[in-house]
């Protein structure tokens, strides 16, 4: 496992602990912080020693399900989650009202959100059923899908990441699960 380190002309200037990667299975009705007064948060569903040192790379809405990766590495964490990187996150939507095809074109042009002054980068929705969808998107922007969904004025039922570039929920995790992630998975970010 690689240790953490800051150096400064090849001198070790601060020695860290080893990096640990998890993946979790995010259930609803749980929030994706270190610590909250009021609601349990992912780091409560670890089981590990010094989790309060440990970080979440790409939050999830309460009620979203689904991939969250927990680190302590901070480089390998914004490598995976800052959109200059363009590292995908595939999300399984379910939607109250029908998804039709001109939601796709939309979806590939972006959406302005005047709240941040903003344009979202191009996605890509693969319409599933009338109403489900598969989405990809290399941004993670507050409420982005609910809000991208909202612009129809068509709500999100159900939202849950099934990945984040090659890293895949593991099938095998129930919600609330966890697992290390395996060297091969930590060198593919």
């Amino acid at each position: 496992r690689r240790v953490l380190f800051r150096s400064c002309d090849d001198e070790v200037l601060q020695a860290g602990t080893p990096a640990r990667y998890f993946m979790l299975h995010k259930p609803p009705g749980c929030v994706s912080a270190t610590i909250d007064p009021q609601h349990r948060t992912v780091l409560d569903l670890l089981d590990e020693p010094d989790k309060h040192e440990l970080h979440i790379a790409g939050r999830l809405d309460f009620n979203t399900t689904g991939l969250m990766l927990i680190t302590n590495d901070g480089v390998w964490s914004r490598r995976l989650t800052q959109p200059h990187t363009r590292i995908a996150k595939i999300y399984y939507v379910e939607t109250e009202h029908e998804i039709t095809a001109h939601y796709v074109k939309k979806f590939a042009e972006g959406f302005y959100f005047a709240f941040e002054n903003l344009t979202t980068q191009p996605a890509e929705l693969t319409l599933l059923t009338p109403h489900s969808a598969r989405l990809s998107i290399v941004e993670g922007r507050y409420h982005q899908v609910k809000r991208m969904f909202g612009h129809f004025d068509n709500k999100v039922l159900r939202l849950h990441r099934e990945s984040m570039g090659p890293l895949h929920l593991d099938p095998e995790l129930a919600p609330g699960e966890y697992r290390p992630l395996f060297d091969a998975e930590i060198l593919a970010i």
